[in-house]
């Protein structure tokens, strides 16, 4: 009876012990749980989110071993965004992801104590998410997309240099996009440019207004809009059709529309946010005391083919900031 009661304790010793490190804590392989909320599905939202997990992986967190990513998508869906929120904050995750503006409020709506990062945010300060970006000050943190718009419509002025009216376009429910075209349209009255202003609420707008604005103005620009990148091949066809230039705030809907810009790498983007994230993980720094990021990479794309559509020699258009 003694001899089975000690190796019984010692049983019990080794599975106390073998489940700590050589210091008596947790096994750094221990695993993680992260929920992750993206607002809309489009190419930058995605390469985003794709980008948070290569982040995280380089900084040693692998999703399906030491780590756990319960990764939900709204579809557009406000109501989602709620339903889903709540759903992610019961299973009680170490982290939160909000990929959007909207992804983020309704992830901080749900808890003001888990921690949350976001992503392709415009403005964490205007949205209420932080109090400022040197000291955020409550349970989120992360990275802005805020695209560098004076150098956006300079570069679209250097394409149209003869022009007198520039259209803007963009969701008037998105703050994220209201906030870039209300500098588009300072900057171009400072060039002496009338801004012809249009907006939708819905995909379902984005032909006809592509359509109007385009044969109104010698130019376009748009700012990063979900819903527009959404639609982006339906903007590209009337572009093409109505033989006008225009430039966007994201590379991933010139690609499809436009004919420059100067923009972000939004898997660089994610990337960031991702090693963010893995500090918070690994206890080293909290949301409260990490200061929010922008872009460290922008680069310069042109869209060859939209500029052969539209008759423009591709060589012909330079990174005004060089």
């Amino acid at each position: 009876m003694k001899k089975k009661m000690v190796l019984g304790i010692g049983l019990l010793s080794l599975l106390v012990f073998g489940a700590c490190g050589k210091d008596g804590s947790a096994e750094e392989d221990e695993v993680k749980t992260v929920g992750a909320l993206q607002f809309v599905q489009h190419e930058s939202l995605d390469d985003s989110y794709s980008g948070f997990v290569k982040g995280l992986e380089e900084e040693g967190f692998v999703d399906g071993e030491n780590l756990k990513i319960d990764y939900q998508n709204a579809q557009g869906s406000q109501d989602n965004l709620k339903s889903i929120s709540e759903k992610l904050v019961k299973e009680k995750p170490d982290l939160l992801l909000g990929v959007t503006t909207v992804a983020g409020q309704s992830l901080l709506t749900a808890t003001q104590d888990i921690p949350i990062v976001v992503t392709c945010v415009t403005d964490l300060k205007d949205a209420k998410l932080v109090d400022s970006y040197e000291k955020p000050g409550g349970n989120v943190t992360g990275t802005t997309n805020m695209s560098p718009v004076a150098k956006q419509i300079k570069l679209l002025l250097s394409i149209v240099p003869n022009a007198k009216k520039v259209g803007i376009m963009y969701n008037s429910g998105e703050i994220n996009s209201k906030i870039q075209a209300d500098i588009a349209e300072k900057e171009l009255k400072k060039a002496g440019i009338e801004p012809v202003i249009r907006t939708v609420t819905s995909t379902n707008d984005v032909q006809q207004v592509s359509q109007t604005v385009a044969e109104e103005v010698d130019g376009i620009y748009l700012p990063t809009d979900n819903t527009f990148a959404s639609a982006k091949t339906i903007v590209g066809d009337v572009m093409k059709e109505k033989k006008v230039p225009l430039v966007a705030g994201a590379i991933n809907d010139v690609k499809e529309a436009g004919v420059a810009t100067i923009g972000i790498n939004y898997e660089e983007l994610g990337v960031q946010t991702g090693k963010m994230a893995a500090k918070i993980l690994r206890g080293e720094a909290t949301p409260a005391e990490m200061p929010v990021e922008d872009s460290k990479n922008l680069e310069f794309y042109v869209n060859e083919d939209m500029c052969e559509a539209l008759g423009i020699d591709p060589s012909s258009i330079k990174n005004p900031e060089e």
